[in-house]
């Protein structure tokens, strides 16, 4: 029954939840048995603690036999397994299910042994306040965010008080020691059966009312795991800062959401890549592009830009588009240099394997451009357009035409020059060049050969 009702209420909701989601709750209720673990540690000192400076009422000549050295010493053992088992291994639902049980049927022991130690009749007991111990223990079960533990603990607590008052109740059949009048309950060892009555209600109303809660909280805990795997996951696919945009937005997305902005773009790309997947296996083409991209990827993000597109050997990015910047122009520029020594380094390791070499082009073109979302409900995209982005990749694609490995305009080297860019070599400065799919020839400036 206990297994349904956990497959009902854990597993069932579990296992709607993509699988790399369930292993992170996993973790996180693995992580709180630990905590629950070291809480009961302190508990169980806390309680030997008490019993050992509390002034006692009999001797031990009187009592040769005192049951709760005894029990606080068994639970303290069982606390001890308890939380290496939680630190070194995961604990299957039946142990933390005999832990609820071990947890209130010691308790309860500890509050039966209180009349033959103080050599009372055993309604003595149920005067005793240590029964407010059996909401801690029902609390302490919510911090695994599984009601089932709860209502086991709370129903094992109910169950326990009412044998400890038919106990009281008919240990001695011929004084049952029941009263009807309040008084004489509350100034003698009666047993006034509504009172415990009244005990075992607030038990389960208690444990019902955090059992709900907790389902709630679990709800909240699960949708909180999978969103946080969904942020997670969208980082793999969107830049930061796109991921950012999306996740903090105060309302949907919507196509045709956009913003101006002063940004710079840069291109990235392979040289006779075409030619080049002709001449290599599909294997080593995919495993050259891979090399290529965790080179420049890292290049680009360390110098502030975020990737906006990956164009198969292309490489789009932006700076101060997604995010605004004040140095815009100086990181696209600061970036050329960085991709063209990563291109080096890289050559250099491919020389010394005796592979053929990579000629790597890039461009950076600063300007107004529109930063947005496009597409339509179903599948949408942040990206940038204008005339910027166009003159971007047509300057990258000059390359070519210069045998030059990076380059941009006169305007933008300027402008970098003015937000504390500092060229890393001589650059060559070209007046009035032409550029395919321009209409009037461009003042461009070579950054490396």
């Amino acid at each position: 029954m206990f297994v349904r009702l956990r497959q009902f209420f854990v597993d069932g909701a579990l296992r709607q939840l993509p699988q790399r989601v369930q292993d992170s709750i996993v973790e996180q209720q693995q992580s709180s048995e630990i905590l629950i673990g070291w809480i009961q540690f302190a508990i169980v000192v806390m309680f030997g603690f008490i019993y050992a400076i509390s002034p006692k009422t009999f001797s031990a000549a009187d009592v040769p036999f005192q049951p709760v050295p005894w029990a606080i010493g068994f639970y303290f053992a069982l606390t001890v397994i308890r939380l290496i088992w939680a630190r070194y291994w995961s604990l299957p639902w039946w142990s933390l299910a005999i832990s609820v049980f071990f947890d209130m049927a010691l308790l309860m022991v500890v509050i039966w042994s209180f009349h033959i130690q103080y050599g009372q009749p055993a309604s003595f007991y149920l005067k005793a306040p240590t029964i407010l111990y059996v909401f801690i223990f029902i609390a302490l079960r919510a911090l695994r965010f599984e009601a089932i533990y709860v209502v086991l603990a709370g129903l094992g607590a109910a169950a326990g008080w009412v044998t400890l008052v038919l106990y009281a109740t008919m240990v001695d059949p011929a004084d049952p020691m029941i009263t009807r009048n309040y008084v004489h309950y509350m100034t003698s060892n009666s047993v006034l059966v509504g009172a415990e009555f009244d005990k075992i209600i607030s038990i389960l109303v208690v444990t019902g009312i955090l059992a709900l809660a907790l389902m709630r909280a679990r709800q909240l805990l699960v949708r909180s795991i999978a969103e946080q795997a969904a942020h997670s996951d969208l980082s793999r696919f969107f830049a930061p800062e796109v991921k950012d945009r999306i996740t903090r937005a105060e309302s949907v997305v919507q196509a045709g959401q956009a913003e101006s902005r002063q940004a710079a773009i840069v291109y990235v790309d392979i040289r006779g890549f075409t030619k080049l997947g002709d001449e290599v296996s599909p294997n080593d083409l995919i495993q050259l592009l891979s090399e290529y991209q965790a080179r420049m990827v890292p290049v680009i993000q360390a110098n502030g830009g975020s990737i906006d597109k990956f164009l198969g050997d292309g490489i789009m990015a932006t700076f101060g588009a997604a995010r605004p910047s004040e140095t815009y122009a100086a990181d696209a520029l600061r970036t050329l240099d960085a991709i063209v020594e990563s291109a080096d380094r890289w050559n250099e390791e491919r020389r010394v394997q005796g592979r053929i070499e990579i000629r790597i082009g890039a461009a950076a073109v600063a300007g107004r451009l529109v930063f947005g979302a496009v597409g339509d409900q179903s599948r949408l995209e942040y990206t940038v357009i204008g005339s910027t982005v166009n003159l971007a990749a047509k300057l990258e694609k000059h390359n070519s035409a210069m045998d030059s490995r990076a380059l941009t305009t006169e305007e933008t080297y300027t402008l970098a020059l003015e937000q504390g860019y500092e060229p890393g070599r001589e650059s060559d400065h070209r007046a009035g060049e032409p550029l395919v799919g321009v209409d009037k020839p461009l003042d461009v400036v070579v950054l490396a050969r």
